[in-house]
């Protein structure tokens, strides 16, 4: 089990081979190292997107969103080996829309191609990739409301948000383990610690990812649902 020490933008980079992060998620991350907390450059950044959203018409550009998504690998990270699972699905999945990006220019033409190509569903397609990636960032936004909604235990907060987000689409074999490994989860003051934060800057910075994060998520989830694509998958 790995021993908990405080996160750092670098961390990632010193982690085993087979668990570095793919070489677009760690070119974003590495070129914010150093400028701000984790969980600050990553409220910062989806406010930055959702002002180009904005400005774009309502329409969300497949590289800055894809770039915005890299940095959250790094908020997995700092969970330790409960949620490993998560992130390393999630790191590959981002790291597919950073190359996608530089073919398509709207989450929308990824969307609208794969159902051309009727592979929307399909393993490896870029949509299936960024349903994936909506559920990664459903799956924060749950964790850090129920870390602000209680002072109970991280464990708790994990175990809920998990519930809500990912369990109804995984089988019982991957329940299972995880709910094993929501005990390695570090204390309410070690996630604190490793974020860089304090008591009192976790919370806003918390608060002001949920805000930023909730109309990206409401967009993703809206593409498939216009397109009648339906979420449970």
């Amino acid at each position: 089990m790995l021993g908990f020490r405080q996160m750092s933008w670098s961390s990632a980079e010193a982690q085993a081979p087979s668990e570095q992060l793919c070489e677009g998620v760690a070119a974003v991350v590495a070129a914010r190292q150093g400028m701000e907390t984790p969980l600050t450059a990553v409220a910062e950044a989806f406010e930055e997107l959702v002002r180009g959203m904005d400005a774009d018409g309502g329409e969300l550009r497949v590289a800055p969103f894809s770039d915005t998504c890299a940095l959250v690998s790094v908020l997995f990270s700092s969970l330790g080996m409960a949620f490993r699972f998560a992130e390393m699905e999630y790191v590959t999945k981002v790291n597919d829309l950073i190359g996608a990006g530089k073919s398509y220019r709207t989450l929308s033409d990824i969307l609208d191609k794969d159902i051309q190509n009727d592979c929307v569903k399909k393993q490896g397609s870029h949509s299936r990739n960024l349903r994936r990636v909506r559920l990664g960032l459903g799956l924060i936004k749950a964790l850090f409301e129920q870390f602000l909604a209680t002072e109970g235990s991280l464990y708790d907060a994990a175990t809920i948000a998990y519930g809500q987000v990912c369990a109804p689409f995984h089988s019982w074999a991957i329940r299972k383990a995880v709910g094993a490994g929501m005990y390695t989860l570090p204390t309410r003051e070690q996630l604190v610690v490793r974020l860089n934060e304090t008591d009192l800057s976790v919370q806003k910075q918390m608060r002001r990812y949920i805000d930023a994060s909730s109309p990206i998520i409401e967009y993703i989830d809206n593409l498939f649902l216009s397109r009648n694509i339906s979420l449970d998958w």
